[in-house]
């Protein structure tokens, strides 16, 4: 019995060493990123349009000025990539890691997690038809993953990763890299590193100041003597002066000539994985090569909260997507009606990085100051900060209003003013009484009159949602 006891209590100590471990990490984490963001003094926030623009073979690369103080308060830097039919973006890594949304169009990705097998492999039989044939081997790569519209897609920092439009229409993507992150080493500057292609500097256009050459990204293999990189693959000189992309001038989105081949699935089980039929989680997640990096925030099936009269919201966390917490990262994806609005709320743990996907919408943000920070419309491709614990609310103009929320946390918590879930509807009346020298039913009526629980759906008896309304 003794000995069981002590055993009991060897496992009760591990598990509390664990556990504040654990716990330690996060805040070690945490209190990293606090150190690495300049102090936030926003009194003023403006929609922001991108002012780099870098013109490729087969797409554009825009990015959003690095020096701007909303993006730099944030800790974040945001990118879009405009990819067309049959255009490679050509493998890359970067300092921070990152958070995709997939506007519109499909593709495919490549990410080369170091250590991982190449479990896409041709068949035994083709390998052998291909040793008759005297060919020297076949071909076999890592995952390949598969995304489309209203996809979020996460990779951890220093992953090298491709992707390659396969639709017929423009490939969107929206990037936010996290360079507060823990996994950045480097300074806040965005540094970003080719594997391949040539940078582009007379097509380059920017507006306004750009923070660091980094950030346009050069071939990494450039800056190697190509009589090392001979020795170091096998190959002759002639290869590893390609591999420098050495008269290369398509940029880092080329075009493919023929429909680019690899090693994947049939299409039927592609859907199946995609509709998450395959997704049986134990609790646990694998491993890196193993784990998901996408999770679908469009279909209005999956949302987690929905009004008739109102529109819908679809999150994503660390709950549902794990690599999330690997990257610290999380996003929300809503869908306003037409003057339907979100309830006035904050941010309790996280920055929020507003993109605008459709239509146009007002916001109205407020800090610790008697006048807001931000009180007026943004609309379609436009980019908003919304600093932790500033209150803000959206109303959705004539057109609806659609956007993706890049948040800097991997469980942000909202906390709203009003409606079902509100603070004042956590209070007393007694409280809401002596607070705002209210009557009782007056109180009553604060916490009482909207039971929407996140969407208000608009009240045309109204006048002054009418007047704040976007015409």
């Amino acid at each position: 019995m003794t000995n069981y006891s002590s055993y009991l209590l060897s496992v009760t100590l591990c598990l509390l060493v664990l556990s504040h471990s654990c716990l330690a990490n996060r805040q070690s984490r945490q209190q990293q990123r606090r150190q690495q963001q300049s102090e936030c003094r926003i009194q003023n926030l403006n929609p922001l349009e991108p002012n780099h623009r870098q013109q490729h073979e087969a797409g554009v690369t825009e990015q959003w000025d690095q020096n701007n103080e909303q993006l730099d308060c944030a800790g974040v830097t945001a990118t879009r990539h405009i990819i067309e039919p049959r255009g490679l973006l050509l493998p890359n890594f970067h300092n921070a890691p990152m958070l995709v949304y997939v506007v519109q169009g499909q593709g495919v990705l490549g990410a080369m997690v170091p250590g991982c097998p190449e479990t896409y492999q041709s068949s035994q039989q083709s390998q052998q038809q291909q040793q008759q044939q005297g060919q020297r081997s076949r071909d076999q790569h890592q995952k390949i993953h598969r995304f489309r519209q209203g996809d979020v897609i996460a990779l951890p920092a220093g992953i090298a990763h491709w992707s390659y439009n396969d639709g017929n229409d423009q490939l969107v993507l929206v990037v936010v890299h996290d360079t507060s992150n823990y996994q950045n080493q480097l300074d806040q500057n965005l540094r970003k590193f080719f594997l391949a292609g040539n940078q582009q500097e007379q097509q380059q256009q920017r507006r306004g100041s750009f923070r660091g050459q980094e950030s346009s990204g050069v071939n990494i293999f450039q800056g190697f003597d190509e009589e090392v990189l001979a020795e170091s693959f096998g190959v002759d000189t002639q290869t590893a002066r390609k591999l420098q992309g050495q008269d290369d001038y398509r940029g880092n989105i080329v075009r493919v000539q023929k429909e680019l081949q690899f090693l994947r699935p049939q299409r039927s089980q592609e859907e199946q994985e995609e509709r998450g039929e395959w997704r049986r989680s134990n609790g646990l997640e694998e491993t890196l090569c193993t784990m998901r990096l996408r999770e679908n925030i469009e279909d209005p099936e999956r949302a987690d909260m929905y009004t008739a009269q109102g529109g819908r919201i679809s999150t994503v966390n660390s709950q549902n997507l794990p690599i999330l917490r690997n990257v610290q990262l999380s996003a929300e994806r809503g869908v306003l009606y037409r003057n339907a609005m979100i309830t006035p709320h904050w941010n309790i743990n996280a920055h929020s990085v507003i993109y605008v996907i459709r239509g146009n919408g007002r916001l109205q943000i407020v800090g610790n100051s008697n006048k807001p920070a931000f009180d007026g419309e943004v609309r379609e491709g436009q980019l908003l900060v919304v600093p932790q614990n500033f209150a803000v609310v959206k109303q959705a103009g004539n057109q609806g209003f659609e956007w993706v929320s890049f948040k800097t946390n991997d469980q942000a918590m909202v906390s709203p003013l009003a409606g079902k879930t509100s603070v004042l509807r956590a209070m007393p009346e007694e409280v809401l009484m002596n607070a705002y020298r209210l009557s009782r039913d007056e109180a009553r009526r604060l916490k009482f009159n909207r039971q929407e629980v996140t969407i208000l759906s608009p009240r045309s008896s109204s006048s002054r949602t009418a007047a704040w309304s976007i015409v």
